[in-house]
């Protein structure tokens, strides 16, 4: 596995609501980019990210996962997040690892609740982002409908640089308009778009959004606006220098489409994201306190003092606690020793990888901004952070809201009773949003999270994981009863 500089990556979290096409999305990425053989699905419970038995079942991701996609000499570092209310605490805590992210809607039912929901997150982390339109091929999919509807929540600033070809079963390509170039895709391809000519039927319109386009970026650049009333319009590389900046300054939302399921129009979504989206050294600096508590800022930087942040821990039933982690500054090498600021216990990082799923990449370092993974480290959990012992920092932990709803849990069998706590113990340092405690009036002990599928998934993966047998019940209400005043009465037998 190639080492890549920090001007090389890009992180990107693809978020969005339920079913609108992520992990799809992610693994048309992967086969295009010749990560995978052939072209994965989460019907056939094959995809690289959807790897949990429980995802599989459900056909629903459950924990962001982590895969990497090598393309146009860049490394892509693909978050792929879950959408579901439930689950989407989990979506909020990864998405502090990423650098930009991709906003999936669903063609047919348009910008919906969580979709409004992510994007509340990415403006807490300040990320850039595109929006992209998936499943064209489907009956009652509407490219305009769905472009009005992100205009209504999201404002006049997410503007198309792509339009459709076709509709529903017909759609087969993509125009791209800022080279004013289209192209056509066979479904279930590889995801490498055939250029042609512009269909006639599409001339006028693609010639309008490209004016407004151009306008739009143009708008926010003094020296842009000026080439532009000068010339009336701008040359590609102008437009592409003046969209890139406006995207990193959060001006600009550029809008997508296509169908992940089908792999029609992924080349040019990757084309895009090595050419529009920051790399991490492009952010510039990250803010952490030092060991007095105040605030210091470290810059995202191989020459800076090394620090890593610990995003998301996985409970594995054979590897251990595995350790998804950011590279935040300086060079992390295979069996370095770093210090873990919050239990002050030293850890050894050895075999350290890329993520692929579920599988780690061995690789013999990583740079400032990348994103890597390790197994068996000993104290640290999701929030952590680990530096060199001489230039100590803390990073802060992303806060999750408390749960909502709580479930009495006991076990089937003494045999179960023993091993009940180790198994929670490990499902707990996996998922942040769980909590687990003893009710002192009722004596019960209570598993709390943000929903009950949440709670029947974390009993699913007791069994099958740790093959413990717990049931869940509603908890007991403890009522109170007391004497509050006096009365005389008279009695009669």
């Amino acid at each position: 596995m190639k080492v890549y500089e920090g001007k090389d990556i890009r992180n990107v979290a693809l978020i969005g609501h339920g079913n609108s096409g992520k992990t799809s999305m992610t693994a048309g990425m992967l086969y295009a980019t010749g990560a995978t053989n052939r072209l994965t699905s989460t019907v056939e419970g094959n995809t690289i990210t959807d790897f949990d038995d429980e995802e599989i079942q459900r056909r629903i991701t459950i924990s962001t996962s982590v895969a990497y996609a090598e393309w146009n000499k860049s490394k892509i570092n693909l978050l792929d997040s879950p959408g579901f209310n439930i689950f989407i605490n989990d979506t909020k805590a990864a998405m502090v690892a990423a650098d930009a992210a991709l906003v999936v809607v669903d063609g047919v039912a348009g910008v919906e609740v969580q979709t409004e929901k992510v994007w509340g997150f990415c403006q807490e982390f300040r990320l850039p982002r595109a929006l992209f339109i998936n499943k064209l091929d489907r009956e009652r999919a509407s490219f305009d409908r769905t472009l009005e509807s992100i205009h209504e929540v999201f404002g006049r600033t997410a503007i198309p640089i792509q339009l459709p070809v076709g509709a529903e079963k017909d759609f087969r390509g993509v125009v791209d308009l800022i080279r004013m170039k289209c192209f056509t895709y066979e479904p279930g391809g590889n995801g490498k778009g055939k250029e042609t000519s512009i269909p006639s039927e599409l001339t006028q319109a693609a010639e309008s959004a490209h004016e407004a386009l151009v306008e739009m970026v143009a708008e926010g650049n003094d020296a842009l606006m000026e080439e532009f009333f000068d010339k009336g319009t701008l040359p590609v590389d102008r437009i592409v220098e003046g969209m890139r900046q406006a995207i990193l300054d959060q001006r600009l939302f550029p809008v997508l489409c296509g169908a992940a399921m089908h792999n029609i129009g992924t080349d040019l979504v990757l084309d895009f994201i090595v050419e529009n989206f920051p790399a991490p050294v492009d952010r510039g600096e990250v803010k952490g306190q030092n060991a007095e508590g105040q605030e210091v800022t470290r810059k995202i930087a191989d020459s800076e003092p090394l620090s890593i942040f610990a995003f998301k821990t996985v409970a594995d039933p054979f590897a251990g606690r595995v350790t998804y982690f950011k590279v935040y500054s300086g060079v992390l090498k295979n069996d370095a020793n770093l210090a873990n600021i919050r239990t002050g216990s030293t850890e050894r990082f050895a075999h350290i990888g890329c993520l692929m799923g579920k599988n780690i990449t061995p690789v013999t370092e990583l740079r400032a901004g990348d994103i890597g993974g390790v197994a068996k480290l000993k104290d640290t959990l999701t929030g952590d952070t680990l530096t060199e012992k001489g230039a100590p920092v803390s990073y802060p932990k992303v806060e999750l809201p408390e749960p909502s709803i709580a479930y009495a849990i006991e076990a089937k069998s003494r045999q179960d009773e023993d091993r009940m706590g180790n198994a929670l113990q490990r499902i707990l340092e996996e998922d942040a949003s769980l909590r687990f405690y003893r009710d002192s009036q009722t004596k019960e002990f209570l598993l709390a999270g943000s929903g009950q599928q949440h709670l029947e998934v974390v009993v699913s993966r007791m069994k099958r994981r740790y093959n413990v047998d717990v049931a869940l019940k509603a908890p007991k209400i403890p009522y109170r009863e007391t004497i509050r005043g006096t009365a005389d009465v008279q009695g009669r037998h």
